[in-house]
């Protein structure tokens, strides 16, 4: 094991159920509820259709078992933990990134006002916001989300809790390039087009469609 407090290291799993909890509240649970209270409906648009929504949904959802998981199995003693991780540096710099993740995503979803949706509804025309954080970078939720997930590995560094990490990472990609993008192409056309041009996908300058 590296240079742990031992107290942190004790602490640190109990700690980031706590954080991954709040961070669902706020950003799942008082959002939809917000949303429904502003708009009378809830936000949430999710309905498979194609093959590519199904493979993000399915690597969403087991991502986020993953990353519950390890954290409960690190407390019980089931998972060992990565070496090179597993120090307290790791618990300071992971404490930042999910700060930073976590106001990263309530400030997008804040910017996204009342179109703030979860999933697509092909039939639904949204507004394309380019706005606030949106300026920087197109998906800025998304890549708060996975700055969160990071973050929980610092605090647990584990092989359960990187694989929840990479497949929340992989669902958000294919989410966002075979169903998102598509579907603002066609509401937005040259408008959108000239937006990611411009503009990366997750991290600012990096993802840009030619």
């Amino acid at each position: 094991m590296g240079d742990v407090i031992p107290g942190q290291t004790k602490l640190a799993p109990l700690i980031s159920l706590v954080l991954l909890g709040t961070f669902g509240v706020v950003t799942f649970g008082w959002r939809v509820w917000l949303q429904n209270r502003r708009t009378g409906s809830f936000g949430v648009r999710y309905s498979p259709h194609t093959p590519a929504d199904w493979l993000s949904g399915i690597a969403l959802v087991s991502g986020v078992i993953a990353a519950v998981l390890a954290p409960v199995a690190d407390m019980v003693g089931l998972l060992r933990r990565i070496e090179a991780l597993d120090h307290s540096l790791g618990l300071v710099v992971g404490g930042t990134v999910f700060v930073a993740g976590f106001v990263l995503t309530i400030r997008a979803q804040f910017d996204l006002g009342d179109s703030w949706r979860i999933g697509v509804d092909p039939e639904e025309a949204t507004t394309l916001m380019t706005e606030g954080v949106f300026r920087f970078v197109r998906n800025p939720v998304f890549s708060g989300i996975t700055l969160v997930f990071a973050a929980l590995v610092l605090f647990v560094p584990s092989v359960l809790a990187a694989a929840g990490w990479i497949l929340i990472a992989v669902g958000l990609e294919v989410q966002v390039r075979w169903v998102e993008e598509p579907y603002l192409r066609r509401l937005h056309g040259a408008r959108y087009r000239e937006y990611a041009a411009a503009v990366g996908r997750f991290i600012p300058g990096v993802g840009r469609l030619g």
